[in-house]
């Protein structure tokens, strides 16, 4: 009966956006991917001549409030336009990536990124959904898919040098629960450099990983949520840890590293709460309705990675359906603080993106 029971869960993993919740997800990215104020600049200047309009500064991705969010907005796009072609949905997808996806606004933002003293720019939470963004485009089999890759590759050319030049550098792990966290973004850049082929930045990748995280017991659940979190650091160490390790590996780190989870056929969610955004309109505190979207897809790539009868498969099930429940009701676009990004996360979880291989 546990086995029957076991297998369910795992069979029900599958993705939940259909096309009317894609079109909804996906007016929040068409609202805002050309919107070019309000605008939050990280910006680096070198003098006067720095003082430019964010459309001026980085032309293809200057709208949705800031640049990742930007970033991931045209991933948005570029995805339900993939997963649901000639469609109307499509069409408007693909007019608006049209719009900003030209070799005369890549170059500059190509000469922005270049500029002096701007090294450290969207590392590495920005730099890995450009290349989410770019993977897409290559999975996508279109013509005009693959013009927009080609026309992106410079840019996709110069997140993995950057990473590859950081790496190296980097000597501790950032556990952070916001942008600057590596585990997080090292899934993304993970699955872009298996998907692209480029065995040495996937190499370096996993070398990292595993001295950064392999080391790592009883991550301290406890203390989580930060205030302001929208990434979870011990669950995204483990979805990160989980693509690393081989699947018996894995599951023994993950004994190790989170031995609190509940095991039996009885387990339910109160082991791990949801968070809660009691002012929407702030941005900082509505990272948490983020959070929950990004836990429930974490939760589902480690129930993906473990055997079928795995004791600990119930209890990260109801979890991940609870935070999927509670992350879904927050994604109103009623306010811009968390309209302008969390489309992205609502998608990259209802698509299983981070666990579908489409």
């Amino acid at each position: 009966m546990l086995l029957a029971l076991l297998l369910t869960i795992q069979a029900a993993g599958t993705p939940t956006m259909d096309l009317a919740q894609a079109e909804k997800l996906a007016a929040l990215a068409l609202a805002c991917v050309h919107q070019e104020y309000p605008n939050k600049i990280a910006h680096t200047m070198a003098s006067d001549a720095d003082a430019k309009a964010p459309r001026d500064l980085t032309p293809v991705f200057y709208g949705c409030f800031d640049w990742h969010s930007a970033v991931h907005g045209h991933w948005l796009l570029a995805r339900v336009a993939r997963l649901y072609p000639g469609t109307p949905l499509a069409a408007k997808a693909e007019a608006a990536l049209a719009r900003n996806f030209t070799a005369q606004r890549v170059a500059g933002e190509l000469a922005y990124l270049r500029a002096p003293g701007r090294q450290e720019f969207e590392r590495p939470y920005g730099l890995a959904w450009l290349l989410q963004v770019t993977q897409e485009l290559r999975e996508w089999d279109s013509p005009q898919s693959r013009e927009w890759a080609r026309v992106l590759a410079p840019l996709e050319d110069e997140a993995v040098k950057r990473f590859m030049d950081w790496l190296p550098k980097l000597t501790r792990p950032i556990r952070t629960g916001e942008h600057s966290q590596t585990a997080f973004a090292f899934g993304l850049a993970l699955d872009w450099a298996r998907q692209a082929k480029h065995t040495a930045f996937e190499q370096l990748l996993v070398e990292r990983s595993k001295a950064f995280y392999m080391s790592d017991r009883a991550c301290p659940m406890a203390y989580e949520p930060s205030g302001q979190d929208f990434v979870s650091p011990c669950l995204a160490e483990a979805d990160l840890m989980r693509r690393v390790l081989p699947p018996a590996e894995f599951s023994r780190w993950l004994t190790t590293f989170l031995p609190d989870i509940p095991r039996g056929t009885k387990a339910d969610a109160s082991w791990l709460e949801p968070g809660v955004v009691l002012d929407a309109t702030d941005g900082k505190l509505a990272h948490l309705d983020g959070l929950n979207l990004s836990r429930a897809w974490m939760l589902e790539g480690i129930e993906q990675a473990l055997a079928d009868n795995d004791p600990r498969l119930p209890a990260l099930h109801a979890a991940a359906e609870r935070h999927r429940e509670v992350g879904l009701k927050a994604v109103t676009g009623a306010h811009y603080a968390g309209g302008h990004w969390l489309g992205t996360f609502a998608v990259y979880l209802t698509s299983r993106r981070g666990i579908a291989s489409r």
